[in-house]
C-alpha cells in the first residue's frame, strides 16, 4: 500500500554491540527466517526508569481515516495495522525481500494456480488464542464476498478462486490465473472468532472495544479522536517482545511545536522535517538526523472527469482538463529542478515516474522525446493548438470567453504543498492560465466527490507496485456515484488495464518489471498524474533517549512509514533516557512525530476511508 513519508541521506549507525543489540541480531535474523528468537539474557539491564512504563510516543499530523483494516488506507492507519496484525509474508529489512510471517514456507502448484502456505504454531492472538489458517481464510473469503470488507486492500483477491483451510497450518489458495503478488499479499490477517460477529463492515471501525485482539508486537488498547492511539507491547509476539513498554501516536498540531518539544527533550523523534527544520537540528547535541531516499513520491493529480463503473459522471471538474494537451502544457510548465532546489533544498530528486528511484527494479525513465521537460514555449503551442487562445489581458480564455482557472487541492499542514503551490500559480500565470490554491484540513470531501480540477497527490510505494498501480484500473472506480471505490483519481484507460493485468499474471521477474514499466509509460503519457519529486524521508531523534533504532532498508533507510514494524519492534532505550513529560506515564517517555499529523475522529469516516493522497497510505 502507499502514503506520505520523507527521505534522505546516510546511514544510521547501531551502537557497538551489548547484550541487547545481540537480541536484536538474532532477532532481526529470525525474521528472515534464519533462528529462533533468543530469550533476555539473564539480568540484561533495560534502559528505563525501574519506576514506570517504557512509554515511546508518537505525534502524527495525519487523519486516521478507520482502524479497521478492511477499510484504513492513510499511512498512520495502515502503520498502526502493520503493528498490530500479521501478515503472511513479511518483507527483509535489508533488502525488501518476502520473509516468512505468519506462513514459515510457501510453495506454488507447477501450474502456478494453487498456493500453499504453512502457517506457523507458535503464534497466538493477544486474548491467547491460536492463530490458525482458518483466520487467513476467513479473511480473504470475507474481501472475496462483502464489498465492504474489499474496500481498502480488494485487489489483491480480485483473482482468487477459493481459498480453504484443509488444517490449522495449511492455507490454500486457489488462483483464477497467475498471479504474481502471492508472495507480497500486503493484507492484515484477522481473528475470525472476534471479526466474524461484526454487522456492517462499512460502519464498524474497530475503535470501541479494547484491547484490540491482534497478533503483532503491539496491541491496541485505546483510541481518542483528535488525541492519541495508544499500544501496549504484546508480550507473547512470536518474534519476541517489543524493549518498549507502551507505543503512542499522540496528535501534534503544529510541526514547529513537535520540532521545540524535541529540543527540549520533551520527545523523541520527529519526521516528515521541512528543510529549514533539518538543518536547524543537524548540529545540536543529542539529536540526530536521517536523511534517507524516499519511497514517495509527489504529484499533480488532474480530475480527469469523475465517474463511476455504472458510467454515470459526477463533479465538477473543469472540462479542458479533459484534452490531453492541456494537461501536458500544465506539467512543461512545471521545472522540477527549482522545487527540488527551492522548495526541498536538495531533501528530494527530481520526479519522474510513477514508481520512485529506490525501487530500482521498476524504476522507470522516459525517453528524450517522451519526457514533459520544462519547456514554457512548448506549453505556449500545445494550448495554442488546443484553441486556448490569449485575450486583450493575456488570460486564456475557452470558446466560451471565460479565462482559465483551475482549482487545486492543497493539504493545509503541509508547507511543502502550499511553497510547491505559489511555484505554480507564478509558472502557469506565464501562460495565462489562473490558479486557486485550495488548502483545506481536509481534502477527502472534495476529492471523493470529484469536486476539484487538481491537486496534490502521492504515495509511499511498497516493494512490490502492484497496489499502487491497481488504483488506476477502470477496476477501482466505485460502482456508483453513491458509493466509494478503491480509485486514487478516477483514472480509466483500457490499455493501462491490459498492462496492469499482464504483469500481475507475469511470474517472471525480468518480464513482469518490463510490463510494469510499460504500465508507468503509460500513466505518464496519459497526463492524469504528473510526478514532480521524490522527497526524502527527514528525520530527527534524540540519541540520549533511543539507543539504537531500524531504518529500511539497513543502509539509508527511513524510520517513519516503513513496510513493516522492524524500526519501532527494535527501537532500544538508551541508558541514559530518564523519565519526561506528555502522557501521562512515569518512567521513560519517548516521543515520536511524523509530520504535521491530526488524528481525526470518526464522524466523517464513511466519507473519507478511502481517500489516500500525498498525506495517506502504506
Amino acid at each position: 500500500m502507499s502514503t506520505r513519508d520523507q527521505h534522505g541521506r546516510g546511514r544510521l549507525r547501531l551502537p557497538a554491540p551489548r547484550p541487547r543489540t545481540a537480541r536484536l541480531a538474532a532477532a532481526l535474523a529470525l525474521a528472515a527466517g534464519l533462528t529462533a528468537p533468543l530469550a533476555p539474557a539473564a539480568g540484561e539491564a533495560r534502559a528505563a526508569d525501574d519506576d514506570g512504563k517504557r512509554v515511546l510516543t508518537v505525534a502524527v499530523a495525519q487523519s486516521v481515516d478507520s482502524l479497521s483494516p478492511f477499510l484504513a488506507t492513510r499511512l498512520v492507519s495502515t502503520s498502526i495495522h502493520r503493528l498490530t496484525y500479521e501478515y503472511l509474508t513479511d518483507y527483509d529489512v535489508k533488502d525488501a525481500r518476502a520473509i516468512p510471517g505468519l506462513a514459515t514456507e510457501w510453495a506454488p502448484s507447477a501450474d502456478k494456480l494453487t498456493w500453499t502456505y504453512t502457517i506457523r504454531s507458535d503464534a497466538a492472538w493477544s486474548d491467547g488464542r491460536k492463530v490458525t489458517a482458518e483466520d487467513a481464510a476467513w479473511t480473504f473469503n470475507t474481501m472475496m464476498t462483502d464489498p465492504d470488507a474489499a474496500t481498502a486492500n480488494g485487489s489483491f483477491v480480485t483473482n482468487f478462486e477459493k481459498v480453504t483451510a484443509p488444517s490449522p497450518t495449511e492455507l490454500v489458495i486457489r488462483l483464477k490465473k497467475p498471479q504474481a503478488t502471492m508472495t507480497a499479499l500486503d493484507v492484515p490477517i484477522l481473528p475470525r472468532h472476534v471479526w466474524e460477529k461484526v454487522g456492517d463492515y462499512s460502519e464498524f471501525n474497530n475503535d470501541k472495544d479494547f484491547p484490540v485482539v491482534g497478533s503483532g508486537p503491539f496491541v491496541l488498547t485505546d483510541y481518542k479522536p483528535d488525541s492519541y492511539v495508544r499500544l501496549e507491547a504484546n508480550k507473547n509476539f512470536w518474534r519476541g517482545a517489543p524493549e518498549f513498554d507502551e507505543l503512542v501516536f499522540k496528535y501534534y498540531k503544529d510541526g514547529d511545536a513537535a520540532v521545540a518539544a524535541l529540543q527540549k527533550g520533551e520527545v523523541s523523534f520527529v519526521g516528515n522535517l521541512t528543510p529549514a527544520q533539518a538543518e536547524a537540528l543537524g548540529n545540536q547535541e543529542n539529536i540526530k538526523v536521517n536523511d534517507a531516499p524516499g519511497r514517495r513520491f509527489l504529484a499533480l493529480a488532474v480530475n480527469p472527469g469523475a465517474r463511476a463503473r455504472n458510467g454515470e459522471e459526477f463533479g465538477d471538474g473543469h472540462a479542458s482538463l479533459r484534452d490531453q494537451r492541456v494537461r501536458h502544457a500544465l506539467f512543461l510548465a512545471v521545472d522540477r529542478k527549482t522545487l527540488v532546489d527551492r522548495v526541498f533544498r536538495g531533501h528530494a530528486v527530481e520526479g519522474e515516474g510513477y514508481i520512485p528511484p529506490r525501487f530500482s527494479t521498476y524504476y522507470w525513465e522516459p525517453s528524450p522525446d517522451q519526457e514533459l521537460a520544462h519547456d514554457p514555449a512548448e506549453a505556449n503551442r500545445l494550448l495554442d493548438e488546443a484553441g486556448y487562445r490569449r485575450n486583450g489581458d493575456g488570460r486564456r480564455v475557452g470558446e466560451d470567453g471565460e479565462p482559465l482557472t483551475y482549482r487545486v487541492l492543497c493539504h493545509a499542514t503541509d508547507p511543502n504543498d502550499k511553497a510547491v503551490g505559489q511555484y505554480l500559480k507564478e509558472w502557469w500565470g506565464e501562460l495565462g492560465i489562473g490558479m486557486d490554491l485550495e488548502c483545506l484540513d481536509n481534502v477527502s470531501d472534495p476529492w471523493l466527490a470529484g469536486e476539484y480540477d487538481l491537486a496534490f497527490d502521492g504515495w509511499s510505494v511498497n516493494p512490490d507496485p502492484d497496489f499502487v498501480l491497481s488504483i488506476h484500473t477502470c477496476a477501482a472506480l466505485p460502482a456508483t456515484p453513491r458509493d466509494t471505490g478503491a480509485t486514487d483519481n478516477f483514472i480509466c484507460d483500457k490499455k493501462y488495464d491490459d498492462l496492469y493485468a499482464r504483469q500481475l499474471a507475469e511470474y517472471d521477474p525480468a518480464k513482469r518489471a518490463d510490463l510494469v514499466k510499460q504500465a508507468v509509460s503509460r500513466l505518464y503519457d496519459l497526463g492524469y498524474m504528473n510526478v514532480m519529486a521524490y522527497p526524502n524521508a527527514v528525520e530527527a531523534y534524540r540519541t540520549d533517549q533511543i539507543a539504537s533504532i531500524t531504518t529500511m532498508p539497513e543502509q539509508a533507510g527511513n524510520i517513519y512509514g516503513q513496510d513493516g514494524y522492524w524500526s519501532w519492534w527494535s527501537a532500544e532505550p538508551a541508558a541514559s533516557a530518564g523519565s519526561s513529560g506528555g502522557t501521562g506515564s512515569t518512567g521513560v517517555v519517548i516521543g515520536i512525530v511524523a509530520g504535521v499529523v491530526v488524528l481525526a475522529g470518526v464522524g466523517g469516516f464513511l466519507a473519507m476511508r478511502r481517500r489516500a493522497t500525498a498525506e495517506d497510505r502504506e
